[in-house]
């Protein structure tokens, strides 16, 4: 099975971190907990998770303090997150190292887009997917958005229009698990009321493209109650 991008969640609140536990773990992460920022640290060398979210205001030691120590471990990303919403705040982090700041409160979607975000920019398999303008290419897959264009080891790939839509996406999150919802909502539109059976049906369709043994995937990977994982092939 695909390992799943994990997430060390670090804020004082239990409630809080129960809370964005459940809803990471909804959208395909694995979710650490830490309360403090000694925990935070201790568990980030325990788990080495792929990100960390982080709370600016914790006991024991600032989320500040913490960010300089993980950022003078290595490049693992991080988002702080405060309920003061201050600017200093947010220059602050980014000064010390955040990749990025967002604000209490706020919607879980828009965190998770920030992540997708932070996570397409460096994490375990990401450095593989390049975007230039229109175009993304994941080792020999290559999407141009523009020219509604799909090339696979150079020779062109035809998609209908929701084959082309959900391979984009699995391009843009290449290494991420993307849920089921996630994936009906961007290429269906959030309204769609139809049977999901539909994207599975599509996933099939577009594996029969792209996949050297569509009965044994290794580019579309499925992510069991989740959602499908676009992966870089391995080395022959």
């Amino acid at each position: 099975m695909a390992e799943l991008v994990s997430v060390l969640v670090v804020d004082d609140e239990p409630a809080f971190r129960e809370g964005l536990r459940q809803a990471l773990r909804k959208e395909g992460f694995a979710v650490h907990l830490a309360a403090d920022g000694e925990q935070a640290l201790d568990m980030f060398r325990s788990v080495a998770p792929d990100l960390v979210l982080l709370d600016v205001m914790l006991p024991r030691m600032s989320g500040i303090d913490v960010c300089r120590e993980i950022r003078a471990a290595g490049p693992t990303p991080v988002i702080m997150v405060s309920a003061r919403n201050e600017e200093i705040d947010a220059v602050v982090a980014l000064e010390v190292g955040a990749d990025d700041y967002v604000a209490k409160p706020y919607r879980v979607r828009e965190l998770v887009a920030r992540m997708r975000t932070v996570l397409r920019r460096s994490g375990p398999d990401l450095s593989v997917a390049e975007q230039h303008g229109g175009r993304i290419c994941v080792d020999d897959l290559v999407l141009d958005h523009e020219r509604h264009e799909v090339r696979l080891r150079g020779d062109e790939v035809q998609l209908p229009l929701k084959e082309f839509q959900l391979l984009e996406v699995l391009m843009e999150n290449v290494g991420i698990v993307v849920t089921r919802d996630t994936l009906i909502d961007r290429v269906w539109g959030y309204d769609y009321i139809g049977d999901t059976k539909t994207l599975d049906v599509h996933v099939k369709r577009l594996r029969a493209k792209i996949e050297t043994d569509a009965g044994h995937p290794e580019r579309i990977v499925t992510i069991r109650g989740l959602g499908y994982k676009l992966t870089a092939p391995r080395p022959a």
